[in-house]
């Protein structure tokens, strides 16, 4: 086992499995703050599953969702280089039972006159909406989690699949706990 701190682990460890990490990530709002992102994970050979970024309630932030797939050690290693980033205020590794997730689908299916109804009925089993009807397609929308999604592209899939389209999830900890800044903006050198 590797050594830990009471942070965490402060060398690799071989056996610590790779697993998903999500990434809340509140930067300032600027030119090439995602660039400067994911050009830290490109450089220290960190791979990024997904990216989400969204306007915050208070102006000039913005939060990224960002998952990635590594150990502890390495998601330590990611979290420490991040904060010294000078755009990023505040990261936080969401653990899964304390978080809501939310991913959005966009799919369109082939669909006739026989075929349509059934469309929509897996539609609403799923709480998608359909978004756009055409004579030879539907297009709906879907959110959940990944899990639930990849479920309603299966029921789909016998009608014929044209094209897909899956974000990256937001996330937000469950319960009263929030991630916010309350301090000043940094200033950039």
């Amino acid at each position: 086992m590797a050594p830990t701190s009471p942070k965490g682990p402060t060398t690799p460890n071989p056996v610590d499995p790779v697993r998903r990490h999500t990434l809340s990530v509140l930067v300032q709002d600027g030119e090439g703050v995602i660039s400067r992102i994911t050009g830290l994970f490109t450089r220290r050979g960190f791979s990024i599953e997904s990216i989400a970024s969204a306007a915050t309630e208070r102006p000039g932030i913005n939060r990224i969702t960002m998952v990635c797939r590594c150990d502890d050690y390495q998601i330590e290693q990611i979290t420490k280089q991040l904060n010294k980033q000078v755009p990023v205020l505040k990261v936080v590794c969401l653990d899964d039972e304390q978080m809501v997730a939310r991913a959005l689908l966009m799919v369109k299916v082939s669909a006739n006159a026989t075929t349509r109804p059934q469309i929509v009925d897996a539609a609403n089993i799923f709480r998608a909406r359909v978004v756009d009807v055409a004579p030879e397609s539907v297009v709906i929308e879907a959110t959940g989690t990944h899990p639930k999604l990849r479920a309603f592209l299966d029921v789909l899939e016998p009608f014929g699949i044209k094209e897909v389209l899956e974000s990256g999830p937001l996330a937000l900890q469950r319960g009263p706990k929030t991630l916010s800044y309350n301090g000043a903006l940094k200033q950039r050198v």
